[in-house]
């Protein structure tokens, strides 16, 4: 990867990180497949493309954004059952 496209890269992973987190708080709190539960599972997937695509990035970081999105996605849930125990 050029170092030019370091930042734009890491900017893309830390919005796909960040937003999926409270997304997968609020899915947590959603019935298992349910309406709700699918849309806060895909909400985020085209914020996601437009940023990667203004970004100049191609289909090679979809990878890299998707574990990203994922990640947020359990921390949220897991940040979710965490303060229902406590």
């Amino acid at each position: 990867m050029h170092p030019s496209l370091l930042l734009p890269f890491l900017i893309l992973m830390i919005f796909a990180l960040g937003i999926n987190v409270p997304l997968g708080y609020m899915r947590e709190a959603s019935p298992k497949y349910s309406l709700s539960w699918f849309i806060y599972i895909h909400l985020s997937i085209p914020f996601i493309v437009a940023l990667r695509t203004s970004a100049g990035f191609g289909w090679e970081v979809v990878p890299f954004s998707l574990g990203c999105a994922v990640a947020g996605q359990l921390l949220g849930g897991f940040l979710r059952r965490a303060s229902r125990r406590s």
